[in-house]
């Protein structure tokens, strides 16, 4: 029995009626128009034609920050014409009765999905293709942490495999910033991150490697709203937002759709892609912390937002972002991949994510501000304690 849940629900895999039509006039036998499943074993690889399937897999985690990238990214996918089938690998611990799981039924009706306890630091490559049972041609992998359990084994698939590309899906956390920003690709980065363990194990193993590293992800179906929602959790009660500094740090707050088509972008020139290996991911419509206070007000209809500016080495509290910039640009993914920019703005955004946060009942659940209220007092004691010094001097 094997020690892994599998659970699918998918249309068998069709050719086009392009492809089709080519054959027939080109001859073929009714035996072209056959297809036999890949034998399940470790070391399945196949041959490829002109007219060959051009299978994508993506490995999804169970939810957070990236909990909705594998659903958008099969989307994308799907209106692709190189990407001529789907399978979703699926942590099983995700909660099926939540976003985007709950709509992968519905939205994802092509799309084939396979549950595993990727959390399994045993599983390996022969388990991966066990469950699997074939080979392909393109992999992202959006759940690994590290080169280990699942991840070392998808990326030992891809290479027994020898799939065209695997792209992974890492974290603009990675970086430790200097004083250039938006950070570039070239930033230092922390060598013990699991994530940049991943890249390290891809690249030495030779395999066909890309790397995109996002920030802060925001969607529809997301299943982590933690970032805006500070700002309406205090809004909407007339509360005072403790912003660190001056609030004029800049962030980047990416819609989940326009993450997926830069996930995506890779198929624009995927020799590009592996030549330049590492992409910042995000949009290039950067705003300030105090800019995110102000559209949230006006989207929420409130006139007067309270924004409480305090010295940053009092700490962060529960703000959600980082206490100085940090942020990144597309610019390299725009240069090499013709990536296009996003198609949503935040400003635009707010509107329907307003309309989220009530349905999910924020304005009346239950808060707790003595956090933000250490914050201000101790500003207030910094304040005072800094006039005194002035007074005496």
């Amino acid at each position: 029995q094997s020690k892994f849940l599998i659970h699918l629900f998918f249309s068998p895999t069709m050719i086009s009626v392009k492809a089709i039509a080519i054959l027939l006039a080109t001859g073929a036998s009714a035996s072209a128009f056959s297809f036999r499943a890949a034998a399940p074993t470790a070391t399945a690889s196949r041959s490829r034609t002109s007219l060959s399937m051009s299978a994508a897999l993506i490995v999804q985690n169970k939810g957070g920050g990236h909990g909705e990238l594998g659903f958008q990214l099969a989307k994308n996918l799907s209106s692709n014409s190189k990407i001529t089938s789907i399978t979703i690998l699926q942590d099983s611990a995700c909660s099926d009765s939540k976003e985007p799981f709950v709509s992968y039924a519905s939205d994802l009706p092509d799309v084939k999905i396979v549950k595993a306890d990727l959390a399994d630091e045993s599983m390996t490559a022969e388990d991966v293709q066990e469950l699997l049972g074939q080979s392909y041609d393109y992999v992202w992998d959006n759940a690994s942490k590290g080169a280990v359990g699942a991840g070392k084994a998808v990326v030992d698939c891809a290479k027994t495999w020898n799939s065209k590309l695997l792209t992974y899906v890492s974290s603009g956390g990675v970086y430790q910033p200097n004083d250039i920003f938006p950070m570039p690709e070239t930033t230092p980065i922390k060598e013990t991150a699991g994530q940049v363990l991943y890249e390290k194990y891809a690249i030495e193993n030779e395999v066909p490697f890309v790397s995109f590293r996002p920030q802060y992800i925001y969607g529809p179906k997301s299943n982590k709203w933690d970032y805006i929602d500070w700002y309406f959790d205090r809004i909407v009660r007339n509360a005072p937002l403790p912003i660190p500094g001056d609030g004029s740090q800049k962030v980047s707050l990416t819609n989940a759709e326009d993450v997926a088509s830069l996930l995506a972008s890779v198929l624009n020139n995927e020799a590009a892609a592996v030549e330049q290996t590492f992409f910042n991911c995000g949009t290039n419509q950067l705003v300030t912390y105090d800019e995110v206070a102000s559209l949230c007000a006006e989207a929420a209809g409130i006139a007067d937002v309270d924004i409480q500016h305090y010295d940053a080495s009092l700490g962060k509290a529960k703000f959600p972002f980082r206490l100085t910039d940090f942020y990144v640009a597309p610019d390299m993914a725009m240069s090499k991949l013709g990536w296009e920019g996003p198609k949503h703005n935040l400003k635009d955004d707010l509107s329907w994510y307003f309309d989220s946060y009530q349905a999910r009942g924020g304005p009346e659940k239950e808060m707790d501000f003595v956090a933000d209220q250490d914050i201000l007092v101790n500003k207030y004691v910094m304040l005072f304690e800094k006039q005194q010094e002035e007074t005496e001097q």
